[in-house]
Parts: C-alpha cells; sequence; structure tokens
C-alpha cells in the first residue's frame, strides 16, 4: 500500500511542477510582449526588465498554484483510468479514499506553502515590481508613505490625501497647498471628501485660505461646495496607493486598525484580509475536487477530457470567487462569507464527487 502513496505522491508532484512551469512561462511570455514597447520608451536597461519579470514569479505562483494542483490531480487520475490501473486498484479493495490520503497531504503541504508565500515573499516582490513600474516606467510623480498618506506633486502644487476608497474611488482627507513661483503658499484648501463627477473633481465641507497679497494676510471661507480643477485622476491614485497584496497579514491588520480609529470605511481591506486566508486554502479544496471527478475509474476518460473538465471547473470557481469578492466589497456580503463562500461550495462540490466515486 505504501508504493500505491508513493507512486500518486510522486506522479502528482511530477505534473504539477510541469503544469506550473508551462503556466509560469506563457504568462511572462504574454506579459512580456505587452509591456515591452513602455520599457523601451521608458528607457530601461535589459537587466532592469529582467529583474521586473524574475520579481513576478512568486506572485504568479500563489495566484495559479490552485490551479496547477488540480490539473495535476486530474492528468495523473486520468492516465490512470486511460490505463485501466483505478478499476484494477478497486477491484482489489482499495477505497478511493485510500487514494485521497496522499492527495489530501499534498493539497495541505501546498496551502501552506502558498500561505507561507503570500506572506514572507509576495509582499516584498510585489511591492518591488509596483515600484518599477510607476516610478521607472510610467514616471508617476504620486508617491505613498508607508501607512495610507498619498503625496503628489502637481505644477506649483502639492496634494495630500489621507485616505483613498477603492469601492467608490472617493478620496477623504484632502489638502491642496498651491505655491507661487518663489514658493510660497498662495492657497491652501481643506476638504472632507473629494468625488469625480462626469471628469471633475468636486469637494465637500471645505476651509480655504487664500493669500491676499496686499495685506500679506491670508483670509479663510468656508465653503459646502465646489469643484477644483486638479489634473490626476482616480486610476492614477490607484495605481500608486498601497495595495493589499504589498502587505502581509500583520500590516494589512494593522492598516485595517487605523483606518477604522481614523473613522473611514475598511470593508474593501478587510475583505482582502480574510481573502489572504482563505485563498491558499484552496489548494486542499481543488485536491478533494480532483481526486473525487477523477478518481471515478467508471469509464476510460481520454487525457484531453480530464483536462478540459479541469479547466472547466477552475473557470467556474474563478467566477463565482471574484462574484462573491464583488459583493463582499460592495458591502454586500459580510468579508469573512465573501472571502470563504467559494471554499465552501466547492469543498461541498469535492465531498459529493468523492461520494459518487466511492
Amino acid at each position: 500500500m505504501y508504493l500505491i502513496e508513493k507512486y500518486l505522491t510522486k506522479e502528482i508532484l511530477k505534473y504539477f511542477c510541469i503544469l506550473l512551469a508551462t503556466v509560469v512561462s506563457i504568462y511572462l511570455a504574454v506579459d512580456f510582449f505587452e509591456k515591452i514597447d513602455n520599457f523601451m520608451e521608458a528607457g530601461l536597461p535589459f537587466s532592469k526588465i529582467i529583474r521586473f519579470f524574475y520579481l513576478k514569479i512568486p506572485s504568479i505562483v500563489a495566484r495559479i498554484a490552485p490551479v496547477g494542483i488540480l490539473l495535476a490531480v486530474l492528468v495523473v487520475f486520468g492516465l490512470m483510468n486511460k490505463n485501466n490501473e483505478i478499476i484494477a486498484l478497486r477491484s482489489s479493495g482499495v477505497s478511493i479514499y485510500y487514494l485521497l490520503r496522499p492527495v489530501v497531504s499534498i493539497g495541505l503541504f501546498l496551502s501552506i506553502l502558498i500561505f507561507l508565500l503570500s506572506e514572507l515573499i509576495v509582499p516584498i516582490t510585489i511591492s518591488k515590481v509596483n515600484r518599477i513600474w510607476n516610478l521607472e516606467v510610467k514616471k508617476k510623480s504620486a508617491t505613498i508613505s508607508r501607512g495610507k498618506n498619498i503625496w503628489i506633486k502637481g505644477d506649483r502644487a502639492i496634494y495630500h490625501i489621507t485616505y483613498y476608497n477603492p469601492s467608490n474611488s472617493n478620496i477623504l482627507g484632502v489638502t491642496l497647498n498651491f505655491f507661487d513661483d518663489d514658493f510660497r503658499l498662495t492657497r491652501r484648501v481643506d476638504a472632507k471628501k473629494g468625488v469625480f463627477k462626469k471628469g471633475k473633481w468636486i469637494f465637500y465641507e471645505m476651509i480655504e485660505q487664500k493669500l491676499d497679497k496686499e495685506s500679506n494676510n491670508y483670509r479663510v471661507a468656508f465653503l459646502e461646495e465646489r469643484e477644483e480643477p486638479l489634473h490626476f485622476l482616480p486610476e492614477d491614485i490607484k495605481r500608486v496607493v498601497k495595495k493589499s497584496e504589498e502587505m502581509n497579514l500583520l500590516e494589512l491588520l494593522a492598516y485595517i486598525k487605523n483606518i477604522e480609529n481614523e473613522g473611514y470605511d475598511a470593508s474593501v481591506y478587510k475583505v482582502d484580509m480574510h481573502t489572504k486566508l482563505a485563498f491558499p486554502f484552496v489548494c486542499f479544496v481543488m485536491c478533494l475536487v480532483g481526486t473525487g471527478v477523477g478518481g471515478r475509474g467508471k469509464i476510460k476518460e481520454s487525457l484531453a477530457v480530464s483536462i478540459c473538465c479541469g479547466i472547466g471547473i477552475a473557470f467556474f470557481f474563478w467566477i463565482f470567487y471574484s462574484f462573491c469578492l464583488s459583493l463582499g466589497y460592495g458591502e454586500m456580503l459580510p468579508p469573512f462569507v465573501a472571502a470563504w463562500s467559494a471554499n465552501f461550495v466547492f469543498l461541498c462540490f469535492g465531498l459529493f464527487a468523492l461520494l459518487n466515486a466511492e
């Protein structure tokens, strides 16, 4: 019996590595040809371009590992079905649950590995990737501190945004500083909220301080609402705001606490926090699903059928997973439910497939 477990473990890991290397290579090749023009225009050396794509590998691996392990399990069981090995084992009294043991062990191992990869390596590498792309390729003037504060340099102006809400693209706690040619502050605007409407920024609950050149004093005015002609768009802020993937779990928890202490809504980041815990567990779920679907052994299925079946399952999982996250971002589902719903549904599907196979 030990030989069967050793054989399954060896074959699944072998095909998992092959599939992972293939998908990562294809992804990097497509991404390279999409971005090469931008790198050439920015004048980046080839070594920097190679470093950019090299740093993207950990995040790509973390994203596609669940699909890779699902396809690997289906390929192995598909080949065993093709050679009538599943039927032979079943007729010898070997239960599908015995074949499940090494697969589940691999799934748990990969779940822990992907979690550690996402926590320890991905935040560092993806931060460097975003820095290269935004600062060296796109030449963006906006920068972000280690916290949530965003600074944007304009034409004789410096803008400060306390918090950017990615769910509705609103900016909160805004300070606009305008200077003359001698870098003397001529006007300062503090606003509670800024909303981008029809291509224009509208600010609410404003305090304006404007320099009177004759008296050299600042006049203060209180305004409920006014349009301000600013050169940046919500997309520009979104590119530079610190993303959840650039933070590990502890940093994200502290980030959420700071946001809530200042009275801002942190629903989006709460969903991302639960996602950091839920997504690595997908590897375990996909191992159960793959074993249930591939271990039937009732008919002689081709390898192409197994691969198509795995791609279809991965596609429907990703659609449902993204849909649940969207409901969480829109505050229609609690963050925990939004992050774990897809896992729970496909876990039930995997258990049903196992019972049917047995």
